[in-house]
């Protein structure tokens, strides 16, 4: 077992030596921008501080600007933005400055930022000319990554952004010669530089003030003037229900404009025109041109592919081929078995063979390449597993309503959904010798919980009770009748698992709403996250679409929360601006939705994180993820944090107040089954999940680059190669994270038991995830397997004994 540090063999305070606070809630509100009168956590003294605009502060910190200016923002506060180059360029200015560090300890740098400000620039923190952090999708993000949309971040309050800084760039120094750089915004799925990197056409959101410090909770200095989260925020008055009108009007104008078509139509145009047969209020209802077209589009689909057999593999006209092949064509035969019935005998027109061949075995032929290369070529994240399979299992439907005697068993195929929504564990691909097992005989795609495994907790990308939706869709015996109950059930989980992770916000024009938890997300890179309740709406479904099929109790209520709050229809209004037939097809089913859902009795249920409801703490200990709601505070974290390739001793912290937000990523402690290997960190600046990024102009250097970091034990039996991302290399079996006044143990093994040890004076404390509070026979707790243990240290011993004595 090894308990190690990040960095170095440096020991880190991670649980002593701290003053401790107030209990939560006892703060008094700041008001009219006044700094609030708070007692707060007194985490260790700041080092240094940079204010930024200050020119007696920026002077004595020997700060140098190029394409700068100072402005004054926030609360009157003053602060300095980068400006874009001219002639525009990728990058913009930049200042240099020195700060003071402590040449023995792990240090951090915050900076000060205006949540009201919406800007998607971003901002880069050098430090001896190194960049700390990446662009993308690293375990130590930028300084600041932006906004995207035109949704602030923190309405009227400041955020704090935590870096931890390298411990071999500190050691033996107490100055450290320091650089903000700034580009434009990333889109994340650019092939080109150009498509990747956009130019920076505008200033940068300001920065107000630069801190160092030694412990990963900032402790903002009293006087610092602060917001105050609105009490009564106001609720949207529009759009209303008529944009169902409008939705219906946008529904059937894309069907009568493929109903006139020449050209036969494509897989989705088809699988749109099958949807819409069976919805009463469509101009496609029970109409017999669908039927037609739909013969038509099949017949050339099927003549395409016998000239090109690849596209069984990937077809062009649905987005990401590699992941649908022709399954929607399945899904087609399927939603129409019925009214393609007397077709099916009839040959083929336009093979150029000799007998041509009746439909029936054309499609069944077409439909079986793609459903058996697909199982074949199943991928391992969840949302893509979901994909894959299900057009698997679709393709083999279709085969089954034309040619039950090359169809799969139901059975078979029903397993490959069980595995991807996670109901069996995952196997793999088959092979001509079974399943290929490449994540062992245990690897689930869902946790036990209910959140996906991607590898830890993800916000967007986890949002998938869409996906599961259309799973269970599929599994309708006719789309009138309910499909496999097991599905739904897992559906239901996953509602309530992803309803943790909403917490209240505003919306982008200061409405009252509930917005999904994105900081701590490992394949998110917004703040803040989308406006969110029951589930979010996509372009494949609207924001009631799983809840329809489940109308269990809590999701009632979380969708009662959002029709309250009047913003569903808001939601309808956002996807009309998406012009594409995936997002017609999405809101389809939006009337009907509404009507069930609104004909609900009436709960009281709301989400947790919703202002009013009772304090309580979710944790998933396979995704190594944390979510607390404590008096008016409320705390996300990521234990098991970005960590592809080794052990990274990170943490990533949202912490939500009334009168700001910490964001920060920390050094804790985990404790783990060494493997012997270790893995250099690369000079990888870019995209921390890949050394095959783009290429910049400029010659930039990680900070972190040569630094080795332990690799966990890897199960027999999953295949390993140094340097390549495994969910089993960078997971610990213990964390223990120490954020203010929380102190949190994580316990991730099925077997094994650890203690969780306080700080010293500290006998008995408040357990939040139980509500009790515990003693600590010397000094420590046990952590039980696959348990988490959260104490809230903020209230004295005395406070502690009172409270005992009055249960």
């Amino acid at each position: 077992m090894m308990n190690l540090p990040c960095h170095s063999a440096l020991c880190l305070a991670l649980l002593g030596g701290l003053a401790l606070a107030v209990p939560a809630g006892s703060a008094t509100p700041a008001s009219n921008g006044r700094a609030a009168k708070k007692t707060i956590c007194k985490a260790s003294a700041l080092t240094d501080t940079l204010l930024l605009g200050n020119p007696r502060s920026e002077q004595a910190h020997g700060l140098t600007a190029t394409l700068s200016e100072v402005i004054v923002g926030g609360l009157g506060q003053s602060a300095r933005r980068l400006l874009p180059r001219n002639p525009i360029s990728w990058q913009g200015g930049s200042f240099a400055f020195t700060m003071k560090v402590d040449p023995e300890r792990i240090n951090y740098l915050t900076a000060r930022f205006w949540g009201s400000d919406i800007n998607d620039n971003r901002l880069k923190l050098f430090c001896e000319g190194k960049q700390i952090g990446y662009h993308h999708l690293g375990d130590v993000d930028l300084l600041d990554f932006g906004t995207e949309g035109d949704s602030p971040a923190l309405n009227g309050r400041f955020f704090y952004n935590t870096s931890p800084l390298p411990i071999s760039m500190t050691k033996g120094k107490t100055v450290l010669h320091c650089e903000v750089r700034c580009i434009g915004r990333i889109w994340g799925y650019g092939s080109t530089f150009e498509q990747y990197q956009k130019p920076m056409e505008k200033p940068t959101r300001g920065i107000y003030a630069l801190y160092t410090h030694t412990d990963g909770y900032f402790a903002s200095p009293p006087e610092e003037k602060q917001g105050e989260a609105p009490v009564n925020p106001p609720v949207r008055q529009a759009p209303g229900p008529e944009i169902l009108e409008e939705v219906k009007a946008r529904v059937n104008g894309e069907i009568d404009g493929q109903l006139r078509r020449t050209a036969p139509l494509n897989q989705m145009q088809m699988q749109f025109l099958a949807r819409a047969y069976h919805i009463p209020w469509t101009h496609a209802y029970h109409n017999g041109k669908v039927t037609e077209q739909i013969v038509r589009g099949l017949d050339a689909l099927y003549l395409a592919w016998r000239e090109n057999p690849k596209l069984a593999e990937a077809e062009p006209s649905t987005y990401n081929p590699d992941w649908f092949g022709l399954g929607p064509a399945g899904d087609v035969i399927r939603l129409l078995a019925e009214p393609l019935r007397p077709f099916l005998h009839v040959p083929i027109v336009g093979n150029g063979e000799e007998g041509p061949n009746p439909h029936w075995f054309a499609w069944s032929e077409m439909l079986r390449a793609s459903r058996d290369w697909h199982r074949s070529h199943r991928r391992k994240y969840t949302n893509q597993s979901m994909i894959v399979d299900m057009y698997v299992y679709a393709a083999n439907r279709g085969v089954a309503a034309i040619d039950p005697a090359h169809a799969l068993p139901e059975e078979q195929t029903l397993h490959y959904l069980y595995q991807s929504v996670g109901l069996e564990p995952w196997i793999g691909s088959d092979t001509a010798h079974g399943p290929d097992r490449s994540m062992g005989d245990h690897y689930y795609e869902l946790t036990q919980k209910g959140l996906t495994r991607e590898l830890g907790y993800v916000g967007y990308y986890g949002e998938v009770p869409d996906w599961i939706a259309q799973i269970y869709d599929v599994t309708r015996p006719t789309p009138d009748r309910p499909g496999d109950p097991k599905i739904k059930a897992q559906l239901e989980k996953v509602l309530h698992a992803r309803a943790v992770f909403r917490y209240p916000a505003l919306d982008a024009e200061g409405h009252r709403a509930m917005r999904v938890e994105t900081i701590v997300g490992w394949r998110d890179a917004h703040f803040p996250g989308n406006v969110v309740y029951a589930e979010r709406p996509s372009w494949d479904g609207t924001a009631l679409f799983a809840p329809a099929i489940t109308l269990d109790t809590r999701s009632v209520g979380a969708v009662q929360q959002m029709f309250a709050d009047n913003q569903f229809f808001v939601s309808l209004q956002e996807a009309r601006k998406e012009r594409g037939l995936r997002t017609t097809t999405g809101l389809m089913g939006a009337p009907e939705q509404v009507a069930l859902l609104k004909a609900q009795p009436s709960t009281p249920l709301r989400l947790p994180m919703a202002p009013g409801q009772p304090d309580f703490v979710f944790a998933d200990e396979e995704d190594g993820v944390v979510a607390i709601k404590h008096g008016d505070e409320i705390l996300y974290a990521s234990l098991y944090w970005r960590a592809r390739y080794a052990i990274n001793n990170l943490a990533r912290i949202h912490h939500i107040t009334p009168h700001f937000d910490r964001i920060a990523v920390v050094h804790q402690e985990e404790q783990f089954e060494p493997s012997g290997l270790t893995y250099t960190i690369p000079d990888w600046f870019d995209q921390g999940f890949s050394w095959n990024s783009h290429h910049y102009p400029d010659d930039l250097h990680q900070a972190l680059a040569g630094e080795k970091q332990p690799i966990a034990k890897i199960p027999a039996g999953i295949p390993f190669k140094l340097g390549e991302e495994n969910s089993f290399a960078g997971k610990a079996e213990f964390y223990t994270c120490r954020y203010g006044d929380y102190l949190i143990g994580m316990n991730c093994t099925p077997d094994k038991t650890f203690p969780l040890t306080a700080p010293a004076g500290f006998t008995r404390a408040p357990e939040l995830v139980s509500g009790k509070i515990l003693t600590m026979a010397k000094g420590s707790l046990p952590v039980k397997p696959m348990s988490t243990v959260v104490l809230y240290l903020g209230h004295t011993q005395r406070d502690v004994a009172r409270q005992s004595n009055h249960p």
